[in-house]
């Protein structure tokens, strides 16, 4: 079983608006640093993103890659790789959790395999670091939008 890197952060804003943040991809080169460009291919019926391409930068991780979302209601969405050109695997998910006071703790969990050989150490520590960026830039962009 692959092991995977996990954080969390609140946010001082309604699920709701947490999950709009995170659907709206078009606007992910925005806030999120690594993302270069996002292209919804593929929607639900519902209109959500089922597949997504990602052109992302993420210093030692280059890529152009498509990945499947699984919505889970308003409180969840994962994804799993299609295609990429540098991994073999990418697995990841939002979870989110109102805390009952106007603020959301958002569970961010991650899972990268590269083609490339990496030890295993140094691989969590990019997933730690793509976490804690996407986290900060998301808690950034949510609040921001509701001030």
């Amino acid at each position: 079983m692959a092991e995977h890197t996990s954080s969390n952060i609140t946010i001082e804003a309604a699920p709701a608006a947490v999950m709009e943040v995170i659907a709206d991809f078009a606007r992910y080169p925005e806030w999120t640093g690594e993302v270069k460009e996002a292209e919804v291919v593929a929607t639900d019926d519902r209109g959500r993103a089922e597949q997504v391409r990602l052109v992302m930068d993420a210093g030692a991780i280059k890529d152009d890659q498509t990945l499947a979302y699984t919505w889970q209601g308003g409180s969840e969405v994962s994804w799993t790789l299609v295609k990429s050109q540098m991994l073999r695997s990418l697995d990841g998910s939002y979870a989110l959790r109102d805390r009952g006071d106007g603020s959301t703790e958002v569970t961010y969990t991650l899972t990268v395999d590269v083609k490339i050989p990496m030890l295993g150490m140094i691989k969590r520590k990019a997933e730690k670091v793509i976490i804690d960026r996407a986290l900060a830039g998301l808690k950034k962009r949510v609040e921001s939008r509701a001030a």
